[in-house]
Parts: structure tokens; sequence; C-alpha cells
């Protein structure tokens, strides 16, 4: 076990900063402050980290951390908080690790006994489910899903289950697809596309995921968050009973007695084997 004191004066720190998703003037007080006093910027895009530093006329010296060099680049950050420099990290928009590099930094961060402090600021997917309306008591965020077909319904099939809201991110250029692949999955749940969050062209579009699917892709531009309400656990529970039943007639076509059957299908699910006994011989 450890214990990481953040403001401990004897040990090295560094700062992950979370920076506006579209609006620049989002930047807390607290952000710009840290980044004043920092030595150095490590940075997932040095030319938007540029960007951003120089509205607020602040000049210091870039390092680049991306996703292809976040294990490399981690070392020298090192060796210059080593050093007795303070240093922060800044993705391209809301938290470092949230869908962008800093995880792996963290990581390493952490290993070599660098305590790390989170600098809060904006986040999208919050953003986007507090103005969606559907539930903010219990969500799921998934991010992005696989841009490979395949994998990407493989990922819906395993969230299909879950009764939280589901939160995923996505680009222009894959949104069709996406949302074709969220109705044909999830069904007509009630939705909610959040586009170009805090920036002048702000919109939410809501709708069921299937009237969303219908949307024309080049009227939806910057990046994207879709909302989806979580499952109907009564209506879980159903569709999961149907499966089992489905799983227990095939096993017994096949000559498997109903009691091996039951079983077997108990041990493979983790469910008692009373529930399932009745589920078979109860059935309408």
């Amino acid at each position: 076990m450890k214990r990481n004191k953040s403001f401990d004066q004897g040990k090295p720190l560094f700062y992950l900063i979370a920076t506006p998703i579209g609006n620049r003037e989002d930047i807390s007080l607290r952000a710009l402050k840290i980044l004043d006093a920092a030595d150095f910027v490590a940075a997932e895009d040095t030319r938007n980290a540029l960007k951003l530093l120089s509205m607020y006329d602040l000049a210091k010296p870039l390092i680049s951390v991306h996703e292809h060099n976040e294990v490399s680049a981690s070392l020298d950050v090192i060796n210059k908080i080593n050093a007795g420099e303070l240093g922060v990290f800044i993705s391209d928009a809301g938290y470092p690790g949230i869908s962008d590099p800093g995880e792996k930094l963290v990581q390493i961060l952490l290993e070599n006994n660098i305590a790390v402090s989170v600098i809060p600021g904006p986040a999208a997917f919050l953003s986007g489910l507090v103005g969606s309306g559907l539930s903010t008591e219990h969500f799921y965020f998934h991010g992005f899903l696989s841009p490979k077909k395949s994998a990407r319904i493989s990922e819906l099939e395993m969230l299909l289950s879950k009764t939280e809201t589901l939160i995923f991110y996505e680009a222009p250029h894959r949104i069709k697809e996406t949302l074709t692949d969220l109705a044909a999955v999830f069904g007509p749940r009630k939705s909610v596309l959040a586009r170009e969050l805090t920036k002048l062209h702000e919109e939410y579009l809501f709708g069921t995921l299937e009237e969303l699917a219908l949307l024309d892709p080049t009227t939806l531009k910057g990046e994207m968050v879709i909302i989806v309400e979580g499952g109907n656990r009564d209506e879980l529970q159903t569709m999961n009973d149907d499966k089992l039943l489905a799983s227990l007639d095939e096993l017994i076509s096949f000559g498997v007695s109903t009691k091996d059957a039951i079983r077997f299908l108990a041990n493979e699910h983790h469910i008692a084997k009373n529930y399932l006994s009745d589920l078979f011989y109860n059935r309408s």
C-alpha cells in the first residue's frame, strides 16, 4: 500500500490539467495559475497547446507526448521533474487519459514515486449527459467504439444488458455507421446526439436511435457524444429468460437430458439450478 500526499513540499509533483473542449474561455483560473508557474508543458499536440498558451500570453517549453510515444516521452518528463522542474500535461481537449493520451504517463510517473494532481475542467461526456435529459443517476462511459464493424457489434452486444445510461464518443466520418449499428443492436431506445459542445454551433439532437440513424451525416460535423438510455430491467430479464429457454431446448434436442441441460447452463451462466428448472417447467 502507498499513500501520496500531492502537495508534500518534499516530493516531486506533476499536474494533469483538463483543458477546454471547444470554447477556450472555459479554462479555469487555477489551471492558468499552474500553467504560468510550470517550467515545461507536455502536450498531446504541441500545435494545439501553443494556441491555447498564446491566448493567455504564456510561453513555455513544450514536449510532445502522444499515443505513439507516450512511454518513451515519459522518461524525458521524469528526468525534468527529478531535476527540480515543475511540469504539466494537457491533451487536446478535456481530461487527459479520457479517450486521450495520459493513462500510461500517469502509471509511469506513479511507478517512479512522482505524485500526480489533476486540475479539473470540462469533459465532453459529462456535458453531453447532463444536457441530454436522460437519467444521470447511473451511467456508463464507453468512449470510442471499435472502427471495425464486427468488433463494434460485439462491443454493443456486451452492453445490451446494462441498465445504466450509455455514453459514447464518435468522429464525423464514422457517425453514420455507428448510429446504424446502435439502432440495430439496441432498437428504438431514446437517445441524444450532442455535437460541437461549448462551440458556436453546439447542437443537441433528440430522438430514438432509429431516428438518429436516418440523419444526413453531412449535417453532422465536429466531435460527437452519443447518449443512449439504459435497458429496461424487466424487458432485459424477459429477453435473457427467452435465450436461456432456447439454449435448454437446443441441448435437449441434441439428446441431453433435461436435468443435465439445466445443470450445464446453470454452471455456464452462474445461475441457480432451481431458477432454470422453474423457468423450464413453468413457462407459459
